[in-house]
């Protein structure tokens, strides 16, 4: 538990030592007292204004038990305050207990068919279009950076780069394998089949996270391949790179330009590059808490989509929701909320361990 009186005397003091002219501190000792001080002030004001809602509920609540008459009104307002106090929780929590500093970078989402053949390629194409709408709400841009289509309108492979602020944070939880539950349009019987999909969750890595030489690098021009237009096939646009020393191949064929997509090839080498070196740092360093948390590997099933009963659970959390038509349609707030509540508490034990 935190000890709130222990930390307003600190900050006490701390406002003592920087008003008092005797104390003699030099301009880094200073800096840092002053970064302490608002760290303290942030969090105190934050619990008292926590304090005083939770001392207003009780108060309606007494109210409440002594006036039957006005007992709706009451407990409508201890509704509305119970909401106040729980989102100034998760503001003082995100203070306490620092999220991701990745949070608020865009991603690239990688969808890659696993079991199931065409059936989970056309399972890829339905998660992109469950994200993309989703995304569509936020206001973020969604982009094409490579496909691998099958005959069918599915996707062997698809990577995509979803551009906004605070894209990982929501969709970081999504990484892992997803697995579908219902009868194939390839299925003639109308048995159902189980199916899966791995999806990668990447934040876009800055230039400062991981340094790439160009003399690590070959990079290879060929023409675009896809549905139609006067510049498909015709032209040496599309880009390959492989970096190697890992040996990892990123395509792009989106853009008409062979430099916009040399460009948006070398984000994605980043990103790819700079979550390998994330991975092997947690599994060097914090082994044990990346398998309490979760980090979205790919073994791991993480959720199940069951069409004939309109469900979709989320393993991690043990949520159930009878409404998988809808999430499909892009309404992922009921899953992607509690899933950042769930990732809130994690760095909460986390702390006190």
């Amino acid at each position: 538990m935190i000890d709130w009186e222990k930390l307003s005397l600190e900050y006490d003091e701390i406002i003592q030592k920087l008003s008092d002219a005797s104390s003699k501190l030099d301009h880094k000792s200073c800096e840092q007292l002053q970064r302490r001080a608002s760290e303290l002030n942030q969090q105190l004001a934050l619990h008292n204004e926590i304090t005083s809602v939770e001392k207003e509920i009780k108060e309606c609540e007494q109210l409440k038990s002594e006036d039957l008459d006005l007992a709706a009104l009451y407990q409508e307002e201890i509704s509305q305050k119970k909401e106040v106090a729980s989102e100034l929780e998760k503001q003082l929590d995100d203070i306490l207990f620092p999220p991701d500093k990745r949070d608020m970078r865009s991603v690239f989402l990688e969808l890659r068919a696993g079991a199931g053949g065409q059936e989970s390629a056309l399972f890829v194409a339905d998660l992109f279009k469950m994200y993309s709408n989703y995304a569509m709400q936020k206001a973020w841009n969604v982009s094409i950076v490579d496909a691998s289509e099958n005959d069918i309108g599915g996707y062997r492979e698809l990577i995509v780069h979803i551009k906004g602020k605070g894209v990982f944070q929501e969709f970081k939880h999504e990484s892992g394998v997803h697995r579908v539950q219902r009868v194939p349009q390839t299925e003639a019987a109308g048995r159902i089949h189980t199916s899966t999909v791995t999806v990668a969750v990447m934040p876009e890595a800055d230039e400062v996270d991981i340094k790439i030489e160009q003399k690590d690098l070959r990079i290879d021009v060929f023409r675009s391949s896809g549905a139609g237009g006067q510049h498909v096939n015709t032209t040496d646009s599309a880009v390959r790179i492989v970096h190697l020393p890992t040996g990892v191949t990123v395509s792009c064929q989106d853009e008409r330009s062979q430099i916009k997509n040399r460009a948006k090839a070398m984000k994605v080498l980043q990103a790819r590059l700079y979550e390998e070196e994330r991975r092997k740092h947690e599994e060097a360093i914090a082994k044990e808490r990346r398998q309490k948390v979760g980090t979205g590997d790919r073994s791991e099933k993480i959720r199940t989509y069951n069409y004939p009963q309109n469900r979709v659970s989320d393993h991690r959390i043990n949520l159930t929701l009878k409404k998988l038509d809808i999430i499909m349609q892009g309404e992922l707030a009921e899953l992607i909320n509690p899933l950042m509540d769930w990732d809130r508490q994690q760095r909460r034990l986390q702390d006190f361990k």
